[in-house]
């Protein structure tokens, strides 16, 4: 398993019920990982930094070779969409749990996957026809598409490498800036531009191929609440998509993957209109999502189980058919970080209260004593409830997070709770510049409404007087397991 965290932890389990052997790579800073500790096997691949670990191929196929291990699943970040590495792990002999390297180059490149789907016949939003070079390039295409406009470098991802331009004097900056992330994050510096949808809700379609030629979809995630812009709270189904509105997006996610013959899990994301119910294909996401939970919990599939099912050159084990909605499933995001400036908080976990109770998952990586890297995406856990319809599953939310707690950290769980009583999260209303618009200025106030003031102090002073304690007192609940097992083994040697 390629990676660390909440998503290894996912794979491993989903291998132990299949009977199959798991073995977990870590770096430096994850010597005390849970997914450590829960793998059949881990093997040290570097220091700290990604680049000197998560991302060397080299000796991820070295550690697979050693461990005599058969596949490698990517899980999602890192090498889960580079081709080199789904080519090296080919070449090495081994089996790469995700879509064929092919898959991963036509649809990597925003530009070139933009003119795919234009020939499938799937709805593209109006931009230049190709990336553009120069500032003054840049200034004819928008005045062309009109502001506001978005820029995106062409290998962007993750909130990398985009700009919203709202007015012409704002366009030389952004422009240089997204020429800039795209050449540092991706080693690419070409960019385009595209009309911006104001207010549009961020709707994408899980599609899902095997090597007979068979591809069907698992309906929509709605991932609109997003921060900078990455996604914060993901959904399925949305409220805001009619239902002949959802079964064309299914339908043109289907003939969009067949186009290329795709393979494995992938996502088909679109910039949806709320206003006129019209849908614009972004880009496709070749690996399996961060918030794949919300739709195994609506649809009962287990989307890990059928990426090595199809990986094994298997049909895929359900049809169109099979596959129908039941009920309603929420995914929220917990990140180490300052819920009113989203900086990441990284540091030791003194406790760790986690929910529990019907209808709730847990993909956690978080315990007490866990030190949080600075060095990684601060997301540490994600909360997915299931309830019979919306109005149930956002109560089953907000109990849960009652339960949920951590200190020795900052986290966003206060952010979550005042988000749940939000009333556009409410109706359904909000959209991809929901916190940008709520969480700054006067407007912080009533969003973070939820919080008593005297609470919010009592909690603070009682953190501030933990953090002041003397360095030299412990606390027997946070010691490592590590150390704890080597001074027992240092001891048996006498």
């Amino acid at each position: 398993i390629a990676n660390r965290g909440e998503i290894a932890i996912r794979v491993t389990r989903t291998l132990r019920e299949l009977g199959i052997a798991s073995v977990a790579v870590y770096s430096e800073a994850d010597r005390n990982g849970l997914h450590v500790m829960l793998a059949d096997e881990a093997y040290h691949i570097g220091p700290a930094p990604s680049s000197e670990s998560y991302l060397r191929i080299d000796k991820i196929i070295e550690v697979a070779k050693k461990s005599g291990a058969e596949a490698i699943h990517p899980g999602y970040g890192f090498l889960s969409e580079s081709a080199e590495f789904a080519k090296a792990v080919k070449e090495a002999g081994l089996t790469f749990i995700g879509p064929t390297t092919e898959n991963i180059i036509a649809m990597g490149d925003k530009l070139n996957s933009r003119e795919l789907m234009k020939k499938a016949g799937v709805p593209t939003v109006p931009g230049s026809p190709g990336p553009v070079t120069t500032v003054e390039e840049a200034e004819k295409e928008a005045q062309r598409i009109g502001f506001p406009v978005i820029i995106k470098a062409s290998a962007g991802g993750g909130g990398k490498g985009i700009r919203v331009v709202h007015e012409p004097k704002e366009l030389a900056s952004s422009f240089r800036a997204c020429q800039s992330e795209g050449k540092n994050f991706f080693r690419d510096d070409r960019v385009f531009i595209e009309r911006f949808i104001q207010n549009p809700k961020h709707i994408e379609i899980q599609v899902f191929g095997d090597t007979h030629g068979n591809v069907v979809h698992l309906f929509e995630r709605e991932c609109s609440m997003q921060r900078r812009p990455q996604k914060l709270i993901e959904e399925s189904p949305s409220i805001s998509v009619p239902d002949e509105v959802r079964q064309k997006m299914g339908e043109v996610s289907v003939t969009a993957a067949k186009s290329i013959q795709y393979v494995g899990a992938g996502t088909i994301e679109f910039i949806f209109d709320n206003n006129t119910k019209e849908f614009f294909f972004m880009e496709m996401n070749t690996r399996l999502q961060v918030e794949h939970p919300v739709t195994e919990m609506v649809t009962g599939f287990d989307l890990v189980k059928e990426q090595i099912n199809v990986a094994l050159g298997n049909k895929l084990s359900f049809t169109q058919e099979d596959i129908k909605l039941k009920g309603h499933a929420i995914e929220l995001r917990i990140c180490a970080e300052d819920p009113k400036t989203f900086i990441p908080s990284p540091g030791l976990i003194r406790r760790c209260r986690l929910p529990q109770g019907p209808f709730v998952r847990l993909d956690n990586c978080a315990y007490p004593g866990y030190e949080v890297p600075i060095h990684y995406d601060p997301m540490i856990s994600k909360m997915i409830v299931w309830g019979k319809d919306r109005d149930q599953c956002v109560k089953g939310l907000q109990r849960a997070l009652a339960e949920f707690m951590l200190t020795g950290i900052k986290s966003n769980i206060l952010l979550h709770k005042n988000i749940l009583i939000h009333k556009k999260f409410l109706d359904g209303s909000y959209t991809t510049q929901f916190l940008d618009n709520e969480v700054a200025g006067k407007k912080q106030k009533e969003l973070f409404m939820f919080v008593d003031e005297e609470v919010f102090l009592i909690s603070a002073a009682i953190e501030a007087y933990n953090e002041s304690k003397s360095q030299d007192v412990s606390d027997v609940n946070v010691a490592s397991q590590w150390k704890r097992s080597g001074r027992i083994s240092a001891l048996r040697k006498f």
